[in-house]
C-alpha cells in the first residue's frame, strides 16, 4: 500500500467537515469498490487506498494523531486491511457501506426500528352561501375520523393476547433484497412494516387496531372566502400508524350559485332589467346589496348593456386589501303582451321618431349608413 497523503486519496481539503470526508468516500467506493469491478486489481488497489483513508479521517482521535504526526501516527492501527492486496477483512460489501443512505430513504422508524407513518389527510367540502362566504362564519361539521379500538387499546390482537415480533424481519419491518452487488431496503411482505405479526386479531377491529368514528369540528370560516379556497385543521386528519403523527382536515371552500350576484375577485356583478320610459327619459331604481339596498340612479337615453358602479358594495378580499365594488348592468326589456291601443301609440311614438331623423336614434343611423357603404363598395 502506498503512502500516499489521505486527504490527496480522498480529494478533500485537510480542513475538511466528517460529512465532506463521507461524501469523497462514498464517491471513491462507487466508482472502485471489488463488487463492481470484479477482477480489476487497480480498482482493488484503489478501493483499499480509499478505505484505509476514511477509516483514519473519519475517527476524531485517529484524524488528530495523522494530522500531528503523518502515518506514523496511526500505521499500528489504521490499516485494516493486512498485507494482501487481496484482504478485504472490514471492507464490507457494496451495501453495507451505503446502509446509510437506505437509512436516510426508509427514515422516519420507531425505536424498535418499525416505520412510523404520519397519517393521511382528510377534506371535507364545504358548501356556503355566498352572503355566508362574504360575511364570514361559525361552522360546526362532522367528519369520520379513524380512533384506537377500545377493546384492544389498538394493538389488533385479541383482548388478553399480545401481537409477536415478525419472525421475517425481525421487528424492522423492513427486509433487504440483494440483487448483484446492489442490495435494497423492502416493506416487510409478512407484517407489511409493522415489525409485528398478529395471530389472534380482536374480532372488533379484525386486527385494525382502529375503528372508525364521526367527531364535530368547529371550523372558523374567515369574511371573504370564495371558491376554492382551503381551510386547514392541523392535526384533525386519520390518526398515524406506529406512533406517527396526525394527518390535517382540508376544509374546501365551495360557493353555491347566487339567484341574483355573481362574483369575481372582490366584485360583485348584478343584471338590472329597465323599462322604455326609465332608459328613455331616466329615474331612480332601487338595487339590493348583500347589506341592503341603495338608489340607482339612472340617466336619460341609458342604452342597454350600460354598467353602473356603487362603490364598497362588493366584497373585502380574505386575504386583505379594499372592498370592491358592486357592477350593475342594466338591460332594456321589450314590452309583451301589448293591447290594440299601446300597439297604436307605439307606432304613432315611431312615426314621429323617424321624422325627427338621426338626432333621436343616432347609432342606428350610423350603423345604417355604415352597411350603405358597404354594400356601395361591393357593388350592390
Amino acid at each position: 500500500m502506498s503512502k500516499r497523503d489521505y486527504y490527496e486519496v480522498l480529494g478533500i481539503q485537510r480542513n475538511a467537515s466528517e460529512a465532506d470526508v463521507k461524501k469523497a468516500f462514498r464517491r471513491l467506493a462507487m466508482k472502485y469498490h471489488p463488487d463492481r469491478n470484479t477482477g480489476d486489481a487497480d480498482a482493488e488497489t484503489k478501493f483499499k487506498e480509499a478505505k484505509q483513508a476514511y477509516d483514519v479521517l473519519s475517527d476524531a482521535k485517529k484524524r488528530s494523531a495523522y494530522d500531528q504526526f503523518g502515518h506514523a501516527g496511526v500505521d499500528s492501527g489504521a490499516g485494516g486491511f493486512g498485507g494482501g492486496p487481496g484482504d478485504f477483512a472490514g471492507a464490507g460489501s457494496f451495501s453495507d457501506i451505503f446502509g446509510d443512505v437506505f437509512g436516510d430513504i426508509f427514515g422516519g422508524r420507531t425505536a424498535g426500528g418499525r416505520r412510523s407513518q404520519r397519517g393521511v389527510d382528510l377534506r371535507y367540502d364545504l358548501s356556503l352561501t355566498l352572503e355566508e362566504a362574504v360575511a364570514g362564519k361559525d361552522v360546526k361539521i362532522r367528519i369520520p375520523t379513524l380512533v384506537d379500538c377500545q377493546f384492544c387499546g389498538g394493538s389488533g390482537a385479541k383482548p388478553g393476547t399480545q401481537p409477536k415480533q415478525c419472525p421475517t424481519c425481525g421487528g424492522m419491518g423492513q427486509v433487504r433484497m440483494q440483487q448483484g452487488f446492489f442490495s435494497i431496503q423492502q416493506t416487510c411482505p409478512d407484517c407489511r412494516g409493522a415489525g409485528v405479526v398478529i395471530d389472534e386479531p380482536c374480532s372488533h377491529c379484525r386486527g385494525r387496531g382502529r375503528t372508525q368514528e364521526e367527531k364535530t369540528l368547529s371550523v372558523k370560516v374567515p369574511p371573504g372566502v370564495d371558491t376554492g379556497d382551503r381551510i386547514r385543521l392541523a392535526g384533525e386528519g386519520e390518526r398515524g400508524e406506529q406512533g406517527g403523527p396526525p394527518g390535517d382536515l382540508y376544509v374546501q371552500v365551495q360557493v353555491m350559485e347566487h339567484p341574483i350576484f355573481t362574483r369575481e375577485d372582490s366584485n360583485l356583478y348584478c343584471q338590472v332589467p329597465i323599462g322604455f320610459v326609465t332608459a328613455a327619459l331616466g329615474g331612480e331604481l332601487e338595487v339590493p346589496t348583500l347589506d341592503g339596498k341603495v338608489m340607482l340612479k339612472i340617466p336619460a337615453g341609458t342604452q342597454t348593456g350600460k354598467m353602473f358602479r356603487v362603490r364598497n358594495k362588493g366584497v373585502k378580499p380574505v386575504r386583505g386589501g379594499v372592498v370592491g365594488d358592486l357592477i350593475c348592468r342594466v338591460t332594456l326589456e321589450t314590452p309583451v303582451n301589448l293591447t290594440d291601443r299601446q300597439k297604436e301609440l307605439l307606432e304613432e311614438f315611431e312615426v314621429s321618431v323617424r321624422e325627427g331623423g338621426s338626432r333621436h336614434n343616432p347609432q342606428s343611423h350610423s350603423w345604417l349608413d355604415g352597411v350603405k357603404s358597404f354594400f356601395e363598395k361591393m357593388g350592390l
